[in-house]
């Protein structure tokens, strides 16, 4: 059965010139010690925060390179993940890693770590128009639901928020909990992914993590600069937050926020709320089908 008081941890990582990877290893395993620290069972990282691992090389690597030389760290990044959530006994959702899968397909990948040691994945369906034509990065074929020990969770990464559709699969599914690592170089592209998880907490009542990068990184090809305000969203109704935002990090800085989510509010918002986006869904008109 679902825990009904559940912590979760939101990482807005800096980007930071990083000459080892060590150094960033250090700074994932500060963030797990702490959220595990303050009680929290969730700890969700940003996408794309490996591409830190690339800002110390000399001469700086070229974006078409990218993914190849990201792969080389995809072990000792698994590696790290699920010793820390077994270490600290929490599910860490991996923000996102770029790396190429074994049939030759680079892939953006969110590693999602359990308190066991073992790892689940979710690849991103959707590459941005960015992804797609300078890492060459191709979108995945399947999203699911992630079963946890407080629960089912989800997993979108950045532009997948954009897409009601998998939002709704993952309700159907009983994630209650979505987690959205995110990394976009503008305000534009930020607001984007936040008003779009806020729309997605409101469809499907359910609770929305965002996780973002903020900063410049020096010495980069295609990823230099990074806009970010993470969140901890809510559905908008009573019993929630009155603005739908549980916690907010400020703008443009490194910290991490905490939250507590009520899960028995979503079942008295979807049993007796001023709306009930799910159960009054129109099934004999429309409804998300997978292939």
């Amino acid at each position: 059965m679902a825990e009904q008081k559940l912590r979760v941890a939101s990482v807005q990582m800096a980007l930071q010139q990083t000459r080892s990877t060590e150094a960033l290893f250090e700074r994932v395993a500060h963030f797990v010690r702490t959220a595990s620290g303050y009680g929290a069972q969730f700890i969700c990282f940003p996408e794309h925060f490996t591409i830190q691992l690339l800002s110390g090389d000399t001469p700086m690597v070229p974006a078409a390179e990218s993914v190849d030389r990201l792969t080389v760290y995809t072990p000792a990044l698994r590696q790290l993940l699920g010793d820390l959530a077994k270490e600290h006994t929490i599910t860490i959702i991996g923000g996102s890693h770029a790396t190429r899968m074994d049939d030759g397909a680079a892939r953006n990948v969110s590693f999602i770590a359990h308190p066991d040691g073992r790892l689940s994945e979710q690849h991103k369906l959707h590459p941005t128009p960015d992804e797609r034509s300078v890492w060459r990065i191709e979108g995945g074929t399947q999203i699911d639901a992630i079963d946890t020990e407080h629960g089912r969770i989800g997993v979108m990464i950045c532009y997948d928020s954009e897409f009601p559709e998998l939002g709704r699969r993952l309700a159907d599914q009983d994630a209650r909990i979505i987690f959205v690592p995110y990394c976009t170089d503008t305000r534009h592209g930020h607001f984007r992914v936040r008003y779009c998880c806020h729309a997605r907490t409101v469809e499907n009542q359910c609770y929305v993590v965002t996780s973002g990068l903020v900063g410049n990184l020096p010495n980069t090809d295609n990823l230099e600069m990074a806009y970010a305000q993470s969140a901890v969203l809510t559905p908008s109704d009573h019993g929630f937050a009155r603005d739908g935002i549980a916690a907010e990090a400020e703008p443009q800085a490194e910290q991490m926020i905490l939250a507590d989510l009520d899960m028995a509010a979503l079942d008295a918002a979807r049993e007796g709320g001023s709306v009930r986006n799910l159960a009054d869904r129109r099934a004999d008109l429309y409804s998300v089908s997978w292939r």
